[in-house]
């Protein structure tokens, strides 16, 4: 619960500033309707977003999105800045899923043209894309494994497994800078080599889905979307590889006179920017999240192949190809205006997402409407594509939110929530629906996460993004 030395005051209608009681403490900033705010307080998010407010080198204020909750070291839900020469990076302000992130893949298809295969196709994606503790069917080599490591997207490309247009449709073109594979361990590789094209378990889904809403006409035809066509989602990360990289680099912080240790919380735990052991980290973060975009990437190409073997009397209709790919577990070195002067940054998002306004996407076919939002609901509930806008980098260093955040623990949810009740309100919507086990449905259902549509109605309000389209899932599949 809510430790009764914070203050909440109320800014502007969707803007929170949390402070301490000590008016000496640092004080941050929460994107919120006051319902949400509400369930916010009924856990420990306020506190640690303080406590990442007072770490050294933070640079303008720390926000936390409308989906913030409680997690390891930073809550999810985070966007904070450091100074790029005296500033810190901590990987407890990414999380253990490094690049977990979210691909939506547009079809060309309507409902029509599907659902009388629906049952079949969501069948077979679970048959082919594993999920849960199943391995990848993919043979992945050393030599292989060292070249995903360095060249993300570009080694898939390599291969025949992506084209130009996935690249131009990936954030960053599905690759960061790597100098050194060397710096993932030996057991991060073995763990990722028998992960790629998996999908993995908790809250990471893929979802066939149909647009329902289009809010903006002339952003929606850019993206490629229509009213009533279908998309599929995918939200997985690096898996077991970016696990062990922030579990290796956590120990190693633990270990090290370099690292700079916090009273108030261990999981916060740092190294100083310009220090060894953060240069081998961001290289082994860099190469976890090139990894992810690669892993999303062969899943994304197992999808597209499904569905024209599953509707090849519709192949003629498909249009397929990756509206966008993006990642939400991730630090990065990005210039932002802060106090009124562009200064170089060390961003950390976690459960957070870029939300550029279109001056900062130049070069790219989004420079006129801005950075693409992928924001997935929970199980069964509505998901998101936002747009960023003008004037938010002020407001939250162009970030918006990664999702709909959750409310319920895991634990709280099984003692609460029926697998049965699940199953049927899913059956009683129409969505056809694949799991690995009955407790994945309990843990992900809708009651255990906060309102999709007031979380992306807050960031609207907040002045953080603007919706496109609004998607309803037809086709679940859980790990």
């Amino acid at each position: 619960m809510l430790s009764m030395t914070l203050k909440i005051n109320r800014s502007e209608s969707y803007r929170w500033v949390i402070s301490s009681s000590d008016e000496n403490k640092p004080e941050a900033v929460v994107y919120a309707s006051e319902n949400i705010m509400n369930s916010i307080k009924n856990d420990q998010s306020l506190q640690q977003l303080l406590n990442v407010a007072s770490l050294p080198g933070v640079s303008g204020n720390v926000f936390a999105m409308p989906d913030i909750h409680q997690g390891y070291g930073f809550p999810i839900g985070t966007v904070a800045a450091f100074d790029y020469d005296e500033g810190i990076i901590s990987p407890g302000g990414v999380g253990y899923d490094i690049n977990c992130g979210v691909s939506l893949i547009r079809t060309g298809l309507k409902v029509e043209d599907v659902s009388r295969h629906l049952g079949e196709l969501v069948s077979l994606l679970y048959k082919r894309i594993p999920s849960g503790t199943a391995k990848s069917t993919i043979d992945v080599s050393d030599h292989d494994m060292e070249k995903i490591l360095n060249y993300g997207l570009e080694w898939a490309m390599d291969k025949g497994l992506a084209d130009q247009d996935d690249l131009l449709n990936t954030e960053l073109g599905g690759k960061l800078n790597v100098d050194d594979p060397g710096m993932v361990s030996d057991m991060a590789k073995r763990r990722g080599r028998n992960q790629l094209m998996t999908l993995g378990s908790g809250n990471h889904f893929l979802e066939i889905q149909k647009v329902d809403q289009i809010m903006d006409e002339e952003t929606s035809k850019v993206f490629g979307l229509e009213k009533g066509e279908v998309t599929v989602m995918i939200h997985t990360g690096s898996r077991g590889l970016g696990h062990q990289v922030a579990t290796d680099y956590l120990n190693l912080l633990n270990e090290s006179d370099e690292s700079v240790k916090n009273e108030k919380d261990p999981q916060l735990i740092s190294a100083h920017i310009k220090s060894r052991l953060a240069e081998r980290y961001m290289e082994a973060m860099n190469a976890a999240a090139n990894f992810a975009y690669v892993n999303r990437q062969l899943i994304t190409n197992s999808v597209i192949q499904t569905l024209r073997e599953t509707l090849k009397n519709r192949e003629s209709d498909m249009h397929t190809g990756i509206v966008y790919s993006l990642a939400h577990n991730i630090a990065r070195v990005e210039e932002h205006t802060i106090g009124g002067r562009k200064v170089n940054v060390i961003i950390h998002r976690k459960g957070a997402t870029r939300a550029f306004p279109g001056h900062m996407m130049e070069g790219t076919k989004f420079s006129k409407y801005g950075h693409p939002v992928l924001v997935p609901g929970s199980m069964g509930t509505a998901s998101y594509v936002l747009v960023g806008i003008k004037g938010n980098d002020e407001r939250s260093f162009s970030s918006s939110c990664h999702g709909a955040g959750r409310m319920l623990s895991r634990h709280a949810a099984i003692s609460k929530l029926s697998a049965r009740d699940i199953r049927n309100e899913l059956v009683s919507k129409g969505i056809s629906f694949k799991a690995a086990n009955s407790r994945s449905l309990v843990e992900e259902a809708p009651e255990s996460y906060k309102d999709v549509d007031e979380v992306v109605e807050s960031a609207r309000g907040a002045g953080l993004t603007l919706p496109v389209a609004r998607l309803i899932p037809i086709g679940v599949m859980k790990g």
